[in-house]
């Protein structure tokens, strides 16, 4: 099962910044758990929508040149702030360096004004080809599938790419 932590991208500005944001729900699950009386998003599903961000940021810098990115690096998360249902996380994701695949970002989520998460990440990306039989079909696959998902999060792709 895949989890979309981002209902929206805001803004992009390919190979330096994005913006996405995140309204949290009071009927998303796992708040029922955490915490029954006082619910609020996990840290582990902050880092992952600040995650999901960057990660988008990647794929619209490299044009989906790679099927696969994931988190390689979450180094000093901070988490400032709680989450609560109704609240809108804004997660600003800025590109860093690059050495091979792997990506250096530097990450910050607000609600309300207030800093909720800051980390800096590495992000790496990689294909299928070559490593399974069929990678080139399915990096094919999870690329189309990918830039479907992109337009519903943000609707200015549809006449290219912008903020």
């Amino acid at each position: 099962m895949q989890f979309t932590l981002i209902d929206k991208i805001t803004q992009v500005e390919p190979g330096r910044q994005i913006v996405a944001v995140k309204t949290l729900a009071l009927a998303e699950e796992y708040l029922s758990d955490h915490f029954p009386l006082f619910p609020v998003m996990p840290g582990v599903l902050m880092l992952e929508s600040i995650t999901q961000t960057g990660a988008w940021l990647l794929r619209i810098t490299d044009d989906f040149a790679h099927s696969i990115v994931v988190l390689k690096e979450a180094r000093n998360v901070k988490y400032l702030d709680f989450v609560q249902p109704g609240s809108v996380l804004t997660v600003t994701v800025t590109l860093g360096k690059r050495v091979g695949n792997a990506v250096h970002m530097s990450a910050a989520g607000m609600v309300d004004g207030r800093l909720a998460v800051t980390a800096r990440l590495v992000l790496e990306s990689y294909n299928l080809a070559g490593v399974t039989a069929d990678g080139d079909i399915r990096d094919k696959m999870v690329t189309m599938k990918l830039r479907e998902q992109l337009l519903l999060l943000h609707r200015p792709l549809a006449s290219g790419l912008g903020t």
